[in-house]
């Protein structure tokens, strides 16, 4: 089974950029899409074998998440019992046979950390919501987690020290999400690889330097490890300030 993720900075856009294209020739089993930046039927395109769920955000042209699948799920289920965060659409839960699939775009903490306490609300509902799905089924959560776990996960850690996304907050709530039974399917697979990034900002060439963070992620129940054959950083597919991730699995 493959799994793809992507943030796509505002999905019309993307579809611009050869993201059918990109869909059509990876043909994953299941594709999640954060930042789609639109209502949906605010793009028409034709998707030939899938089934398409959205969790679009109250405010047009803001964050919001999608999920493209060839296998009917069991449910959907949209948010996380926040309602101020449910407004942005930024969680989705879709239920299959043997396991469920989450797919969230994270809050940005945001400069000078001024978004953190909301972000907190999230991980700890978020982390909630995971264990109560893990009881009963292994989890598959990906998206955009707007968190660089470790100092390898970007390029310049001691400069970036408790900026968004590399606060100790932030870190912290990821180190405690893998403390509870889960795993990140890449480090697992790859603990000391290096220069492995998804996001790159869009100045000074960052992404031609390969200046980046790693912060979309495929995280699994840890039960679920043995299933994954692959976990993959995709740098070479533009479209995006973000690449697409994959997760390879037993089918």
């Amino acid at each position: 089974m493959k799994l793809i993720s992507w943030n796509v900075n505002g999905l019309r856009a993307c579809v611009k950029k050869g993201f059918l294209t990109y869909l059509h020739a990876e043909s994953p089993d299941i594709m999640a899409l954060q930042e789609t930046k639109m209502q949906p039927d605010q793009v028409e395109f034709s998707i030939d074998g899938y089934h398409v769920f959205w969790n679009s955000a109250e405010k047009k042209g803001y964050s919001g998440t999608a999920v493209l699948t060839k296998r009917k799920p069991l449910s959907v289920c949209c948010g996380i019992g926040l309602p101020e965060h449910d407004a942005e659409g930024r969680a989705m839960t879709l239920e299959y046979e043997d396991f469920y699939f989450v797919n969230v775009y994270t809050p940005n903490a945001q400069d000078e950390l001024r978004r953190l306490q909301f972000r907190i609300e999230w991980e700890d509902a978020l982390l909630t919501h995971l264990k109560q799905l893990d009881v009963h089924k292994p989890v598959v959560y990906c998206g955009d987690l707007n968190v660089a776990h470790e100092e390898i996960d970007l390029k310049n850690p001691k400069t970036n020290h408790n900026n968004p996304g590399f606060s100790d907050e932030e870190r912290g709530m990821m180190t405690r999400l893998l403390n509870n039974g889960f795993a990140d399917s890449f480090r697992r697979l790859y603990p000391d690889k290096t220069d492995a990034y998804s996001w790159w900002s869009f100045r000074a060439a960052s992404r031609e330097r390969n200046v980046g963070w790693r912060i979309d992620y495929f995280i699994v129940s840890e039960r679920y490890m043995l299933k994954v054959r692959d976990s993959l950083i995709l740098p070479d597919i533009h479209g995006s300030d973000h690449c697409p991730v994959c997760l390879l699995t037993e089918d």
